[in-house]
């Protein structure tokens, strides 16, 4: 699949506690739609899963001030690494796009946005106290990075959604839950999804990290290659001590992250299946990651939307292309 071409592939195939809140951190937006936007909530919150408490931004649609009696479904949408809460209101305006498609036509959705991190949205293996986090240096302060227990899949599926739906009117369902997101947290919404397809009925990834096993071949060509141990994946990624952190050196603990083998193992218990939706820039350091999970998922016939479309891993292509992960949501997780 030549780099310079540009595909746009669409696969369907056919398968049968406390609470602190702060005040909204901007002014409505302004739709030409119609007279206001949505509202954004910064809200904190425990994370049993964690230890410690954590932030999310919440965006509520227009009409949820006005009908106090409405439940909406709620789409979460995760930050990429090194990135945080805000990054999808900041950099990548989903909010903006959220009010055109709702002003539009598009069942209007909650979408929440939480800190992850640089957590991956998985248990670590190799797990760090507080403390020994809080005498490393980063770019946050200590008491918005560093955790107790890095739990942060169990942290997204079971403490971020149990509050979300105690606090505000969802529609507190499976088949009304939806997660997204790009680069680590792309991988993060398919992950989380398929391990925890109780929670998710459907999961959207924009430049997600896919395939971390793939060693080649580069472009991708079919079949994918994979790695038999796991230090044969250290030349080919800049990650490789970070997901080791994560998975060590056991590869079944790789394998087990790995979405293609995650969706295989779903099918195999015969669970509830997600919707699945994939994109990436033909310019991306991770396409061939893309297209390699996308040749699994159709030799394994499940169904799932994959697309391809110009650019990088760049803000420019994530803010761009949120619009078509936000309308596909809403007709999946919509009332």
């Amino acid at each position: 699949m030549p780099r310079q071409s540009i595909h746009v592939l669409f696969t369907a195939l056919a398968l049968g506690t406390a609470c602190t809140r702060q005040h909204v951190s901007r002014a409505p937006t302004l739709s030409s739609a119609r007279d206001v936007g949505g509202n954004i909530t910064n809200v904190s919150f425990f994370s049993a899963a964690l230890g410690v408490r954590k932030h999310a931004l919440v965006y509520l649609p227009a009409s949820y001030s006005r009908d106090a009696t409405r439940r909406y479904p709620v789409a979460y949408y995760l930050h990429g690494l090194g990135g945080a809460e805000a990054d999808w209101v900041a950099k990548g305006s989903i909010d903006a796009a959220a009010d055109s498609l709702f002003a539009t036509g598009t069942p209007e959705m909650i979408v929440v946005m939480p800190d992850g991190d640089d957590g991956w949205y998985t248990t670590w293996i190799r797990q760090f106290s507080f403390q020994t986090c809080a005498d490393t240096l980063h770019v946050e302060s200590p008491d918005r990075y560093c955790v107790e227990h890095e739990r942060y899949d169990e942290y997204i599926a079971r403490d971020v959604v149990q509050f979300i739906d105690s606090q505000y009117r969802t529609l507190a369902a499976r088949e009304h839950r939806g997660i997204g997101g790009l680069s680590m947290g792309g991988y993060g919404a398919l992950s989380l999804a398929l391990h925890y397809s109780d929670v998710f009925a459907a999961a959207a990834s924009h430049s997600g990290v896919l395939s971390p096993m793939y060693v080649g071949p580069h472009p991708f060509v079919a079949p994918p290659k994979y790695a038999t141990t796991a230090e044969e994946i250290r030349p080919t990624t800049g990650f490789f001590l970070r997901y080791s952190s994560f998975w060590g050196s056991d590869l079944a603990l790789w394998r087990e992250a790995d979405v293609a083998h995650a969706a295989e193992r779903l099918l195999e218990r015969k669970g509830a299946f997600p919707a699945l939706f994939i994109d990436c820039g033909v310019d991306d350091a991770f396409v061939d990651q893309n297209r390699a999970a996308h040749a699994e998922l159709t030799r394994l016939k499940i169904a799932h939307a994959y697309a391809e479309w110009p650019g990088a891993h760049t803000w420019r292509y994530w803010s761009t292309h949120v619009r078509e992960s936000l309308a596909w949501m809403g007709q999946r997780i919509g009332p």
